[in-house]
């Protein structure tokens, strides 16, 4: 066997054995589960993560993603919580303590607090005689399956249901709360992923930099109109301010021959696309890649087909989509 064969079968057996953990987790859950998340959304203060070595690492994501999904929630150093950091904690707060065997010296004070100040703690372990897990007052268990090296010696097994326990109490909580896309953004405002969650009214020119004329308007002034405002198209309202049509510099060709003789309404095209104020710029994005356009007018249909602003691929380009 040549050494890309064994590296290539060792990946396929970790993947394997970290795949049926997963399965045996996924049958494993039960009411302690819920148990836990209902006393985590029951929680008036924050939850506290705690762990060390490799269960700290993955303490510290499960904390990052209960945070950004709308649970306060932040970890706290199991040694450093013994030299100060345990004044971090207070009523209204909830542990989760992590400790694959649930012996760890180290959360021995955190666990002895919480204890002494009627904190409530879930434990997340997998050995269910545990003192964490003894000590506990809500039992997170993870099928004990050994660890994919073979040995017992390196996280992954472990590391990787530990991490998927965390992932699954985050969403389940996330989705009671029906904690949507518009409100991750606001944890997540920069980033790939900020703009991927923004919305058309934050990425829109309006007010004055919006083109607009009226529909009798003629096309001389249309022309000025298109021209100041830089973005090579103008809307076309009645008096009452309803978008009617956009004017284009496809239109433009189109009427070439007694151009300047017309006014907006004769030139433009009527019911152009546009879309919501409140919808995502992603959304927008593919509206114009699919019609092949390069700007969108963005009108709220609640406010009587008013043109709000207008949305040009650029602006979505600049904020990281496309």
């Amino acid at each position: 066997m040549t050494d890309t064969e064994k590296f290539l079968a060792t990946a396929r057996q970790v993947a394997t054995d970290e795949a049926r953990a997963l399965d045996a987790l996924a049958e494993s859950f039960d009411e302690r589960f819920a148990q836990a998340a209902r006393m985590i959304l029951a929680a008036t203060g924050r939850i506290i993560i705690s762990g060390i070595g490799k269960s700290g690492h993955i303490g510290h994501k499960i904390a990052a993603t209960l945070a950004s999904t709308g649970t306060p929630a932040y970890f706290v150093h199991p040694a450093e919580a013994s030299h100060g950091d345990l004044g971090m904690l207070s009523k209204g707060d909830v542990v989760l303590a992590i400790s694959n065997s649930g012996e760890a010296p180290e959360l021995a004070n955190l666990l002895a607090f919480t204890r002494r100040f009627d904190i409530p703690l879930i434990g997340l372990s997998s050995k269910p005689e545990s003192t964490l897990m003894t000590q506990a007052d809500v039992q997170l268990q993870i099928p004990a399956m050994g660890e994919a090296c073979g040995y017992g010696i390196v996280p992954s097994n472990s590391t990787t249901l530990t991490l998927a326990m965390g992932d699954a109490l985050a969403i389940a909580i996330m989705k009671y709360r029906d904690f949507r896309p518009e409100n991750f953004r606001d944890f997540h405002p920069g980033g790939k992923l900020g703009a991927q969650l923004s919305r058309v009214r934050d990425l829109m020119h309006g007010d004055t930099a919006l083109p607009l004329v009226n529909k009798d308007t003629p096309m001389s002034e249309a022309l000025i109109e298109i021209s100041q405002k830089g973005f090579g198209v103008s809307g076309v309202t009645d008096a009452d301010g309803t978008l009617l049509g956009i004017i284009t510099d496809g239109d433009l060709r189109r009427h070439m021959e007694g151009l300047l003789q017309n006014s907006a309404e004769a030139v433009m095209t009527k019911d152009p696309t546009t879309i919501a104020p409140d919808a995502l710029a992603e959304e927008a994005v593919a509206i114009m890649n699919q019609r092949k356009i390069t700007c969108l007018f963005v009108v709220d249909p609640a406010k009587g087909h008013r043109a709000e602003g207008l949305l040009h691929i650029h602006d979505c380009l600049r904020a990281g989509l496309g």
